[in-house]
């Protein structure tokens, strides 16, 4: 059996689903920045692979022209997840607090979102499919927290409340 067989056999077995994993090699054109400039602010990012083949979100968010946000989308075909599995990261951030967010159809107006803290350093983020909960332009929707079997897109998003530089290196997301 080839190497890349077995390898697909034992991720499918432990119930892993990698949404992306990036290397030098990685095609990240599905990737795109939204920042507030969509409603008059003046935030900006930029969404490139480092040297080294991570994913790297950085800019500044600004407070400016009632701004205060930037973040970062990816949007694939559905895929099938076990809802009461979990959204695992592996990043390297610097400090800072991210939020990472969930769709289950990208048509929808709303995220399922989970706020984190990153420590400057590499890490692995476990997060409970239950434990992200509806959201929409900042504010807590009266629904139910995350309980499908499908998504179709993901995100990060930076914003809070005050002007900052900020830096994420994204090795790898998965569903386990």
């Amino acid at each position: 059996m080839s190497l890349i067989l077995s390898t697909f056999l034992l991720v499918m077995t432990m119930g892993t689903q990698i949404i992306f994993d990036f290397n030098s090699d990685s095609d990240i054109k599905g990737w795109s920045t939204v920042d507030d400039t969509v409603m008059g602010g003046r935030s900006e990012s930029d969404f490139t692979l480092s040297p080294d083949g991570y994913g790297l979100f950085e800019g500044r968010v600004s407070l400016e022209n009632n701004g205060g946000f930037s973040s970062l989308r990816y949007r694939f075909k559905k895929i099938q997840i076990d809802k009461n599995g979990s959204v695992v990261l592996k990043l390297k951030g610097d400090g800072k607090k991210y939020q990472f967010r969930i769709k289950n159809k990208s048509s929808d107006y709303y995220s399922y979102i989970y706020n984190f803290e990153t420590s400057g350093e590499w890490e692995e983020i476990r997060i409970p499919l239950s434990d992200f909960y509806p959201s929409f332009r900042g504010m807590k929707l009266e629904m139910p927290n995350f309980a499908h079997s499908e998504i179709e897109e993901i995100g990060m998003l930076i914003g809070n409340k005050k002007a900052e530089n900020f830096k994420l290196l994204i090795d790898k997301i998965e569903i386990q």
